[in-house]
C-alpha cells in the first residue's frame, strides 16, 4: 500500500500569521529539565559480574547501601527464579557514567522468573534496563535515569522489556529517556501499575503488545504521557490494552528524541495516543493541561507523513519516514488504522486557550478551531474495507466515545481536512 504524505505541504495549509509565529516561538521557549543528584562513587564491578555469571537458579543477590559505578554492561543469561534487590530506591544507585563496553546497564536475556526491586540505575550508553526473551520478570522499586540535562544523547529506554510474557512493572520512577521512559514491546500478559514517569518523549509506551494493563500510574512533564503504538514488520501485534485510573497532565516537553525515532513525530503536548492498535480501552483517566490534544487515535499513514514532512524539513535523507515504508510493504499482514477503540469516563481539566504551536498538530488546530480546540481527536483516515458490502460501517474500525461535555473531532486528514467533523454522532456507540 502507498502511504500518501498528506502532511507534506501542512504549513502552506496553515494561515496563522507572523503573529502565531513569534506567540509559538514564545511558547515554544522553556527550560531544559535536569537531574543533578549528589554521588560518591566506588566499585563493585569485578564482584557483581562474578557473581551474576555464577548464580544458579533461585539465587539472591543482595546488593548493600551506596553508589556504585561501572565500566561494563551487567548481564544475566539463562536463569531462573533470580532475585536482584537493593536496599532501596534512593539508598542504592548502580551508575553507567563511565560506561566503555556494552550498550545496556544490565541486560536480561532468556530467562524465567526474574524480580528486580530497590535500587536506582543510572547513564547507560543505550538502555538502562533491557529484558528480553523472558518469561516473568518483575521490576519493583526501580529509579531509571539519566543525569544532567536532558537529551537526544539520552539512551532510548530507561525500563524496556521486550519479547516478554507475564511482566509486571510497578512502583517505579523513571526520567530522561530520549524514546520511551517504560516501553514494553512485543510482550503479552503486561501490567504496568503505580509508576512515576516524568522528563521523557513518552513517559509510558506499549508497541505491539498483547494483553496489557496499564494502571495508577502518573504521567507528567513528557512530550506524550502515555502511547499505544502497532508498528509493522515485528514479532506480534497489540491488541487488548487497557489504560485506566491513570493522571496524565502536563505533558508539554519539548520533544528530544533523536533522529529516526517513530517517537519524533510525537507532538508535545499529546496525552494519550493510540496508533493503529486494536481493542483499546481508555477509561477512568484524569487528563488536563496536555496542550496540544488529551486523547488521539491515529493511523499508521498519518505519523508516517508528518516524520516524512519532518524529515525533508531537516534535510535528513536517512530519515524515519523510510524506514517506516519499507516495514510497511515488507508486513502485508499489518493493519496500519486504529480500531475497536472505546473512550469514555474520563475527566478533563481545562483546555488551554492557545494550543501548543512548536508541532503541526497545534497549529492546525489554531487554524481549524480558534481558541476551542478539542480535547479528543481521530485523524479520520480509514482502510478501503472500512464500510462492509451492505454500506454498514466494519466494526473492526469502529471508534467509540462516551464522554460527557468533551470536543470531539474527526480530522479527514487524509482529504487535507476538508471534511473536518466536530463533536460526530459516528462517536456514539457501545463497544
Amino acid at each position: 500500500m502507498k502511504v500518501q504524505k498528506r502532511f507534506n505541504n501542512l504549513n502552506s495549509f496553515i494561515k496563522y500569521g507572523f503573529l502565531m509565529v513569534i506567540l509559538g516561538t514564545l511558547l515554544g521557549c522553556e527550560g531544559v529539565p535536569s537531574h543533578d543528584p549528589d554521588r560518591n562513587y566506588k566499585s563493585i564491578e569485578k564482584a557483581l559480574l562474578s557473581k551474576l555469571m555464577l548464580a544458579k537458579d533461585s539465587t539472591v543477590i543482595q546488593l548493600e547501601e551506596g553508589h556504585f559505578i561501572f565500566k561494563s554492561s551487567l548481564i544475566l543469561d539463562n536463569k531462573k527464579h533470580f532475585t536482584l534487590r537493593g536496599r532501596g530506591m534512593d539508598k542504592t544507585v548502580l551508575s553507567f557514567k563511565i560506561q566503555e563496553n556494552g550498550a545496556e546497564g544490565l541486560k536480561i536475556t532468556n530467562s524465567e522468573n526474574i524480580i528486580l526491586e530497590d535500587f536506582t540505575i543510572e547513564d547507560a550508553v543505550g538502555d538502562n534496563i533491557k529484558i528480553t526473551d523472558t518469561k516473568g520478570i518483575t521490576i519493583r522499586r526501580i529509579k531509571s535515569a539519566w543525569t544532567g540535562e536532558i537529551s537526544k544523547k539520552n539512551g532510548a529506554y530507561a525500563l524496556y522489556p521486550v519479547i516478554c510474557e507475564n511482566v509486571l512493572i510497578e512502583a517505579c520512577e523513571v526520567l530522561g529517556a530520549s524514546d520511551a521512559g517504560i516501553y514494553v514491546g512485543q510482550s503479552k500478559n503486561v501490567i504496568i501499575r503505580n509508576n512515576k514517569v516524568y522528563w521523557n518523549v513518552a513517559g509510558i509506551e506499549s508497541e505491539n503488545s498483547e494483553n496489557v494493563s496499564i494502571y495508577n500510574n502518573q504521567a507528567y512533564n513528557n512530550t506524550g504521557g502515555i502511547l499505544v503504538f502497532d508498528l509493522p514488520g515485528l514479532t506480534r501485534y497489540g491488541r487488548k490494552i487497557k489504560v485506566y485510573d491513570n493522571e496524565v497532565y502536563d505533558n508539554n516537553l519539548f520533544n528530544f528524541a533523536p533522529p529516526g525515532n517513530i517517537v519524533g513525530a510525537v507532538p508535545s503536548g499529546t496525552g494519550i495516543m493510540v496508533l493503529a492498535t486494536r481493542e483499546v480501552e481508555i477509561y477512568n483517566n484524569k487528563l488536563k493541561n496536555n496542550n496540544t490534544i488529551e486523547v488521539a487515535a491515529v493511523s499508521y499513514a498519518l505519523i508516517d507523513a508528518m516524520s516524512d514532512q519532518k524529515s525533508q524539513e531537516n534535510k535528513d535523507p536517512g530519515s524515519s519516514a523510510q524506514i517506516f515504508e519499507e516495514g510497511l510493504n515488507k508486513d502485508l499482514e499489518y493493519d496500519p488504522y486504529p480500531g475497536a477503540i472505546y473512550i469514555h469516563d474520563n475527566t478533563y481539566g481545562e483546555v488551554s486557550w492557545l494550543p501548543n504551536l512548536s508541532n503541526d498538530f497545534g497549529k492546525l488546530f489554531l487554524w481549524k478551531f480558534g481558541f476551542d480546540r478539542p480535547q479528543i481527536i481521530w485523524d479520520g483516515m480509514v482502510p478501503e474495507n472500512y464500510l462492509l458490502s451492505n454500506g454498514s460501517l466494519n466494526p473492526d474500525y469502529k471508534i467509540c466515545i462516551q464522554e460527557v461535555g468533551v470536543k470531539t473531532a474527526i480530522l479527514d486528514a487524509a482529504n487535507d481536512f476538508e471534511g473536518l467533523v466536530t463533536d460526530p454522532e459516528s462517536f456514539n456507540c457501545e463497544i
